[in-house]
């Protein structure tokens, strides 16, 4: 796997490393010197930030020497994610100019801390006298060297000090090297308008941005308007809004008082933004503003921002908390969403009809009330629901899924209960992902060629397993858990497990056949947790009643361990997906002769904020550069999971002028996903299933990391090489180097994947003599 410039590698196991270590995400973090004199100034900056950017919400790293608590509590107040950082003044003691009583000499020096910084891969300082007025998105895409505005006064081949884009290559060792030498020497020049040391140093070379990122007051003497593209307003100078101000920079001074507010006026004016507001803002701004207002639309606001993050129950919690009128249908929707994620049902649809009433949101209600109805098999009633949400919107996604799933009559069951193991997975729906759609069938393949209804009795895990589910699975020989990421909070939210087997603990105990969870993965992303203890409870009650417990990576592994006691590590052990030696457990199976000279391209957008973080522009014009790479010795082709892995061809098009043939494998059966995968020379995807499947049937993969799964699986087939971060600064020449690398070594990297693969069908069949002595066969 690919590092990033100027990262320190490391021998650790992929599953003891940190989720963003795996996927190569970049950590970015805002930076500021703050004392207690600069602090109004440090809190405006905060609020600025804030309500400018209402989307963003980085780390914070506050560096200090001085602060009371006081402060550092009101700091916190209005920024969730402050990491304070003590200011060392032992660094400059040795340094020969300026006079350290001096807080703008002070200043000057202790901002150098940054670069001591190691946890970051990327730090965007800002001065304590600026405020935010616009757009930082550019800065936080910004991937290379260190950033700044030239000078406006001193010439350009000085940067202005303030603000400061600095990159991981700079938060190092050996840079911390070159500053302290050069304080040491005293050859630099200091004043109050200039990092001196820094300038010394860099000497010119610096990345010079637009003046609007660092627009200095003095720029409008004679109390000029501030442009309306400034992004950033510096009060540079002796005289702080903050102090009293300074005579000719009347209209400049009125922009920062924009900002000086009390928490309960910031909070109010955040909730009120226009657009996307960043989770964590939301939540943190949002909770006390709904407790002192009772707002029912900040309590919206705030409980979404809980659904979607996964917190159920803060959203249940926070909404119960508020009157909702009866004619407000947006709370009630959210409410009932809430309630029914931790299995409130019955209080779920008394809010979801209460929803019905407005009809813009009578048809994502009714949706709602479908989904609850066909959880609990109630397929008519599931049926009438979602009717009359395509009644109110003929185009709603959600009520034609739900209205198809009702209206589908469930399989059959030919062979008698006795001769039958019973299956929970997620059964995909007809146009739904192509790997879930396989999983099924390839788990019941690792327990014999026969996957039909003769020997299996399916149950969906996001159905409620009640008590008549209880006593259909006891009258089988066995209970089989396994299709797929299980251990996820939000696939389909549930309050009996927390993970998509909707199963209350007192059926689960219930259960008197045996229990084998096989090949089950642990699919939380990067940036997102099981935070419910339910999820625990059950997953050890769990592991405790398996008479075989397999998960599919030694990285799941260790999470899986991590949330047990002791004396249940042993319990968990490795099952590759089967999925992965497919070659194995397909009937008949044989290699294809020939392979079409066509490499398939597969990307993900689910859950894209975390995929991606700030870095989508860069990953869609580094797969331009690879594409175009690629494509001049293979052709490459589109290949979509799911409807929403179309977006790769539609965004290439639409922005690099690349077209690209799209195979929509969501509407392939399974045995037309393993040709097409078994037929093509080489596979780059993004899901984990774009490179489980395709290895599987001896096609050679390049994995688009951007979930640690990706990684995980790498590491147990020792090929971290096959894999690189959607994040790598140089992923479009890394891709394509690697690509042409296989096709031109194409027959030594198949008998590669078949090695590779030989290893885990002797742990699977390992495995499969356990199980077969577990059922008495």
């Amino acid at each position: 796997m690919t590092t990033t410039p100027g990262a320190t590698t490391t021998a650790l196991p992929a599953s003891a490393l940190p989720s963003d270590a795996l996927t190569g995400k970049r950590r970015v973090a805002f930076a500021s010197y703050v004392d207690e004199n600069y602090l109004p100034g440090f809190l405006a900056l905060l609020r600025s930030l804030a309500l400018s950017n209402p989307g963003v919400c980085e780390d914070f790293v506050v560096l200090h020497d001085d602060l009371r608590p006081g402060s550092i509590a009101r700091i916190r107040a209005l920024h969730p994610r402050i990491v304070l950082r003590r200011v060392d003044t032992g660094h400059y003691d040795t340094y020969k100019k300026g006079d350290q009583d001096n807080y703008l000499v002070r200043k000057a020096y202790f901002i150098l801390d940054v670069f001591r910084l190691r946890e970051y891969d990327t730090v965007i300082t800002l001065d304590t006298d600026m405020v935010v007025l616009g757009d930082l998105g550019e800065l936080l895409r910004l991937r290379e060297g260190l950033a700044a505005v030239p000078q406006f006064f001193y010439g350009q081949h000085k940067l202005n000090s303030g603000l400061l884009v600095i990159q991981r290559e700079y938060l190092s060792d050996a840079f911390c090297a070159k500053l302290d030498a050069t304080g040491r020497s005293g050859d630099y020049e200091l004043d109050k308008h200039d990092q001196g040391i820094l300038n010394a140093v860099l000497d010119g070379d610096f990345v010079r941005l637009d003046a609007r990122y660092n627009f200095v007051k003095r720029r409008l003497s004679g109390d000029l308007p501030v442009p309306e593209d400034t992004a950033i307003l510096h009060f540079t100078g002796r005289h702080k809004p903050w102090q009293g101000g300074e005579a000719g920079y009347g209209r400049a001074e009125e922009r920062w008082r924009e900002f000086e507010l009390s928490d309960a006026e910031f909070q109010a004016a955040y909730l009120a933004r226009p657009g996307t507001l960043h989770h964590d803002l939301l939540v943190h701004l949002g909770t006390p503003h709904v407790a002192r207002t009772g707002d029912a639309e900040s309590a919206r606001k705030v409980a979404a921002a809980h659904i979607a993050a996964g917190d159920y129950q803060d959203a249940v919690d926070v909404l119960s908390g508020v009157h909702l009128p009866l004619d407000e249908a947006w709370p009630h929707e959210v409410l009932g969403h809430a309630l029914m994620s931790v299995s409130r049902y019955d209080e779920a649809r008394a809010r979801l009809l209460l929803a019905t009433a407005a009809p813009n949101r009578a048809a994502t209600a009714y949706a709602r009330l479908a989904q609850m109805a066909w959880v609990h098999g109630e397929h008519a009633e599931s049926l009438r629901y979602a009717t009359a949400g395509l009644s109110v919107d003929p185009t709603h996604r959600a009520s034609r899924l739900w209205a198809r799933r009702a209206a589908s009559v469930p399989e059959q069951e030919t062979g008698g209960a006795e001769d039958q193991l019973a299956h929970v997975a997620f059964y995909m729906d007809r146009q739904g992902n192509a790997g879930d759609k396989l999983l099924p069938e390839t788990v019941r393949l690792g327990f014999g060629p026969d996957t039909t209804s003769r020997r299996w009795h399916s149950v969906h895990a996001h159905r409620l397993f009640d008590e008549a589910a209880l006593e259909r699975v006891n009258a089988r020989r066995g209970l089989v858990i396994g299709g797929g990421g299980l251990f996820i909070p939000d696939t389909m939210p549930n309050g009996n497990s927390a993970w998509q087997w909707n199963v209350p603990d007192e059926h689960l105990r219930a259960v008197d056949v045996p229990i084998m969870v096989y090949a089950v993965g642990f699919n939380a992303f990067d940036g997102q947790s099981y935070r419910a203890g339910r999820f625990r409870e059950s997953l050890r009650l769990l592991v405790e009643k398996s008479a075989f417990f397999g998960l599919r990576n030694h990285g799941s592994i260790a999470r899986v361990r991590a949330m047990l006691p002791g004396h249940l590590h042993d319990k968990v052990r490795f099952q590759p997906c089967p999925t992965t030696v497919s070659r194995h457990l397909v009937p008949g199976w044989t290699d294809p002769a020939e392979r079409e000279d066509t490499v398939l391209l597969n990307a993900a957008y689910d859950r894209a904020g975390l995929r991606f973080g700030h870095d989508y522009g860069h990953f869609l014009a580094e797969i331009a550069k690879a594409v175009r790479g690629i494509g001049a010795h293979t052709e490459v082709r589109c290949v979509a999971h799911s409807l929403d892995d179309e977006r790769i061809a539609f965004d290439l098009r639409r922005e690099h002028g690349i077209s690209l043939p799209v195979i929509p494998m969501y509407d392939f059966d399974n045995d037309a996903i393993r040709d097409l995968y078994a037929r093509t020379r080489l596979v780059i995807g993004m899901r984990g299933h774009a490179g489980m499947i395709p290895f599987g049937v001896g096609t050679p993969i390049i994995s688009l990391i951007s979930h640690p799964k990706m990684a995980y699986f790498l590491a147990d087939i020792e090929r971290p090489e096959w894999g690189v971060s959607v994040h790598d600064r140089n992923l479009g020449a890394v891709l394509t180097e690697r690509a042409t690398g296989i096709l031109d070594r194409h027959a030594a990297t198949v008998a590669d994947v078949h090695e590779r693969q030989q290893a885990l069908w002797k742990v699977t069949e390992a495995n499969a003599a356990d199980l077969r002595a577990i059922l008495g066969e």
